[in-house]
């Protein structure tokens, strides 16, 4: 399968060249990059010595000529104009923005600022999430892969509102994200190393980008609505995400029965781990893997349930991710090419 990475020098497709040098079935036929655009990628990334692939300014028609796939890796807005033209040219697509994630067009104006001009598309994207929509991504033209904090919460939650084992109506979320999740080519003062080291902020709290998706995924499973007040904070590591997540039982539910539960629902899943009771998760475990932790337990004073969530955002967070629909859509193993163990310490 020849596959084309558009966004090929920002974090998340650097990070989808490292997992898809290595696939069996894969070929790297196009990369895409505004800012480096004739420049080879081992020139511009050292570290991916030996790739000598020319990096390309953007032109439509020839990903489509050289490819039968696309993963975009783009910021808000970038992919609505161009996946219709690559969907219409017969290709089939995993986004990785937001542009396609949320059902209502009328969710993006106020969540990201622009008009959504193509519903039908909302309508049929599969939500990129594999151990909740595998199937929908098996036979998808159009993938929207989640957000990273999107990605952790539903992994921690969907099981538990599914069964009813929590109130939908009544979810606390606390995020902890590395640096690298603000994107390479869009970095601020308060990304810079002076400003972020020995210092921890909380951002977005009136509201993060990724609530809308988690309100929906859990609406989804849970066949009703959901409520959710959700702070995430920017901490001075490199990468990974931290959910801490607090949902009061249902009457007579105890804390065993959301472990049960939570165990039943990933017993076939690859890369989700639900770890045993006191055990709690960490991001160091997840750095460059595809990989999510989950722990469980109950706060005693107040009784509510503790979910604790780990990624890694450039890894199960967005390109392990994404390789992962990409295997099932290919009708792959989804571990193909995504079996590395995690970098540790």
């Amino acid at each position: 399968m020849d596959v084309a990475i558009i966004g090929a020098t920002g974090y998340g497709g650097v990070e989808l060249i490292r997992l898809l040098q290595g696939h069996p079935q894969v070929r790297l036929a196009y990369l895409s990059s505004e800012s480096f655009a004739g420049q080879r990628l081992c020139d511009v990334y050292p570290h991916l010595a030996g790739i000598g692939t020319k990096l390309q300014a953007l032109d439509p028609a020839m990903v489509a000529d050289q490819c039968q796939l696309a993963l975009l890796a783009l910021p808000a807005g970038r992919s609505l104009a161009l996946a219709p033209v690559l969907l219409e040219a017969g290709l089939r697509v995993v986004d990785v923005s937001p542009d396609f994630r949320l059902r209502d067009p009328a969710l993006y104006p106020a969540w990201y600022g622009f008009e959504h001009t193509r519903p039908d598309l909302l309508q049929e994207a599969a939500f990129g999430l594999p151990e909740w929509y595998g199937e929908a991504i098996a036979g998808a033209r159009l993938v929207a892969a989640p957000g990273c904090y999107s990605t952790a919460a539903l992994l921690a939650l969907a099981p538990l509102v599914a069964e009813r084992l929590v109130d939908p109506d009544d979810i606390i979320g606390d995020g902890i994200s590395g640096l690298s999740g603000a994107g390479r080519t869009a970095l601020r003062l308060p990304y810079h190393f002076p400003e972020a080291d020995e210092d921890v902020s909380a951002y977005s709290v009136g509201g993060h980008r990724h609530l809308p998706e988690i309100i929906q995924g859990l609406a989804e499973v849970g066949k009703a609505t959901a409520r959710v007040t959700f702070i995430p904070h920017l901490v001075p590591m490199s990468r990974g995400i931290l959910m801490t997540l607090y949902a009061r039982p249902a009457e007579g539910v105890e804390v065993g029965a959301l472990r049960t539960c939570l165990e039943a629902a990933y017993a076939g899943a690859r890369f989700v781990q639900v770890l045993p009771e006191g055990v709690w998760p960490h991001t160091k475990w997840t750095t460059g893997t595809n990989h999510c932790f989950l722990g469980v337990g109950a706060d005693r004073s107040t009784g509510r349930a503790v979910i604790v969530a780990a990624i890694d955002n450039l890894g199960k967070g967005m390109a392990g991710q994404m390789v992962q629909c990409l295997n099932l859509m290919l009708g792959l193993d989804e571990t193909t090419a995504l079996t590395t163990a995690a970098a540790y310490p």
